[in-house]
């Protein structure tokens, strides 16, 4: 089987596998890591065994955190073990066609190490025994020959070499430039909240968008997960307690809309757009979505909200009200909110997805942590029956984390029906586990803002 070297993005280390994982899922094939060292996600370079070229194009096309894919010829930890295997016949048959008369360069980079002009040019030379008689073309050549050095930086001694890497660049990521397009700064529509490019894109991945796939945001905000998995080519329908901000404060056209229009996305890759709140949702039957995909609100820059009064109006106060709101026009009346428990939404949502995804669905979503507090019970605590976990990806902010969860809806066995789900908008009776993510919102504000600020 083919084996292909694969150069990822430094940051996001834990995404890595889960979106490989996602990506050949979402085209149907399989790949494996023929040495074990070479599956650890905190390293840049992985090297996987792949059927054929298609599939290792596949994956720069959609996974957000690669750079580029190289067919690989040989690695090894010193420069002697490297030329070896290069030079073994095993490795020979897979570049000995290029020789003759195929244009080429070399790139020499390396990973934790700067080489100077006169290393680059003396690692180059080091291969003369390929003996390649065809032309060294700086621009545009038909083969770029890779090598990469990997090095390993120590607290106590100086950085080691680690592991040298040769190869043939087969492609670069196109997915990776959509970062920049997606990037919310240049967006004609978004908010304080609005997720981040490369979040909303590595959540499209994990959601399996592509054309055919129904999905929905219930937290949809200004819409980041809309654009990009409408990129994808899935159709989107989208809803939110506050209908200020999917509309924005143009009232000639809807937030939302424009910047579908600012990306060129077809107006059909909207169902549409809705104002409630999932606990009072319109829906009337289940297992409609082929991915429930959101950013719920956890209380940094907003909480969570659900219809209802922190303290209900008194006999002699709902009289006023309900006069006042007869002399009120129906459109400037904005419903009263209270807060939604973080820990109580989680499972709420979990429950909702049980009931609107077709099985095999995903829900995707990020989860707040307490770093101090978090414990993997957490995420397997709010897991209800006929769903699993698929992946469970950090992103590290020191106090606290958020963590991008994807869980899909197993096929229920025959007869088995999802009835719609109460939401109690209370912590469950019986269950002496407290997790990390409960109270986040009064957690943050009273110790990690702080702590940061003064670092």
């Amino acid at each position: 089987m083919p084996q292909y070297l694969i150069h990822f993005n430094p940051e996001h280390a834990s995404f890595r596998i889960p979106e490989l994982d996602s990506i050949s899922s979402l085209f149907n094939f399989q790949y494996s890591f023929p040495e074990p060292e070479f599956a650890d996600p905190e390293r840049p370079f992985m090297i996987v065994d792949l059927d054929e070229d298609a599939h290792a194009r596949q994956l720069s096309e959609r996974c957000i955190l690669i750079k580029s894919i190289h067919e690989h010829y040989a690695h090894a930890p010193t420069w002697s073990e490297l030329h070896a295997l290069n030079a073994a016949p095993a490795t020979i048959s897979k570049w000995e066609h290029y020789k003759a008369n195929t244009s080429f360069k070399f790139s020499v980079e390396g990973y934790m190490h700067s080489i100077t002009n006169k290393e680059q040019r003396a690692i180059m030379e080091s291969f003369g025994y390929m003996d390649w008689q065809g032309e060294i073309r700086l621009r545009d050549p038909e083969v770029i020959l890779t090598v990469w050095e990997e090095w390993q930086r120590h607290t106590d001694k100086p950085s080691t070499l680690r592991q040298i890497f040769f190869g043939r660049l087969l492609y670069h990521s196109t997915a990776r430039p959509l970062i920049a397009k997606f990037d919310v700064k240049k967006r004609a529509f978004y908010g304080n909240t609005s997720m981040e490019s490369e979040m909303s894109l590595l959540m499209a991945n994990q959601a399996l968008a592509a054309p055919g796939k129904v999905m929905y945001d219930p937290f949809a905000g200004t819409g980041s997960m809309i654009y990009t998995a409408a990129h994808f080519g899935a159709t989107f329908f989208g809803s939110d307690i506050d209908g200020r901000q999917m509309r924005g404060k143009q009232p000639s056209s809807i937030g939302i809309h424009r910047a579908l229009e600012q990306y060129n996305l077809p107006s059909t890759s909207l169902i549409d757009l809705a104002t409630f709140d999932i606990t009072w949702n319109p829906w009337r039957c289940g297992d409609l979505f082929d991915a429930i995909v959101c950013d719920p609100p956890y209380g940094v820059r907003a909480g969570a909200k659900t219809l209802g009064r922190k303290r209900e109006f008194s006999e002699e106060k709902m009289k006023v009200h309900l006069d006042h709101r007869q002399n009120q026009p129906e459109a400037q009346y904005i419903p009263p909110t209270k807060p939604y428990e973080l820990a109580v939404l989680v499972r709420d949502l979990v429950l909702f997805a049980r009931w609107l995804l077709k099985p095999g669905g995903r829900l995707v979503f990020f989860l707040p942590t307490v770093n101090e507090d978090y414990q993997e019970i957490d995420i397997h605590d709010f897991i209800c029956s006929h769903m699993v976990l698929v992946a469970n990806s950090v992103q590290d902010f020191g106090s606290w984390a958020r963590r991008l969860v994807t869980i899909r809806k197993l096929q229920p066995p025959a007869g088995v029906t999802f009835e719609r789900p109460v939401f109690r908008q209370q912590v469950q009776d019986g269950n002496n586990h407290v997790p990390g993510h409960q109270g986040f919102r009064e957690k943050y504000f009273k110790g990690f803002h702080n702590k940061e600020e003064n670092v």
